[in-house]
């Protein structure tokens, strides 16, 4: 078995379908978690946040929040269940989740409809080479800023059609970008080279 000769980073870009769909409900119910990250083009918003003053269901969302971003790091200790009308995209811990099975469980085919055709554009307007490319120029260039190689990281990256251009972190190892910056070379290589610089 051979070692790896030096240090390796990994990137994984989509927009997921989950996350589209945890957007969009978070959006039409009002909900604020997480504060920095805009709203989503195009899909509908409340007003007046209604769920806005309820601690237990921000609790429960932030919870569903976490588990939708970053799975792998925050496992559910109870088994999950899939929510009707969401086809495989949305499940829910048996317990401890009703408030907030109950809010979202009326939006389940106008969530899963926005998130595929926001998903299919960007499948549309995505290139594997050109996305590669794209990090490995950020990485190479904070190589040579800091005069060593890179540290060895991993980087999750959301391309989300936001009403605001910029780059979020939504998680430990995940950042949101909006789809427009993704689609602007030098600006997109501007805006991520602070997220490669805290990583590597």
């Amino acid at each position: 078995m051979n070692a790896p000769t030096g240090p390796e980073w990994v990137v994984r870009e989509d927009a997921g379908l989950a996350v589209l769909v945890a957007l969009y409900l978070r959006q039409v119910l009002g909900l604020r978690f997480p504060d920095e990250l805009p709203l989503l083009r195009g899909a509908p918003a409340q007003d007046a946040p209604e769920f806005e003053r309820d601690p237990e269901l921000d609790r429960q969302w932030r919870a569903f929040w976490d588990m939708t971003v970053e799975p792998q790091a925050h496992p559910s200790p109870i088994p999950l269940d899939l929510v009707d009308g969401f086809e495989m995209l949305i499940a829910l811990p048996t317990e401890g989740f009703e408030q907030l099975h109950a809010a979202i469980l009326p939006h389940g085919p106008e969530a899963v409809a926005y998130a595929r055709a926001a998903y299919a554009r960007y499948q549309a307007s995505a290139g594997t080479a050109s996305s590669y490319r794209g990090y490995a120029s950020a990485i190479a260039q904070h190589e040579r800023r800091v005069g060593r190689r890179a540290h060895s990281f991993e980087l999750n990256v959301q391309v989300l059609p936001l009403t605001q251009r910029g780059v979020w972190w939504i998680g430990a190892l995940t950042v949101a970008v909006t789809d427009g910056l993704r689609g602007d070379v030098a600006a997109f290589d501007s805006a991520i080279a602070p997220v490669i610089a805290d990583l590597a």
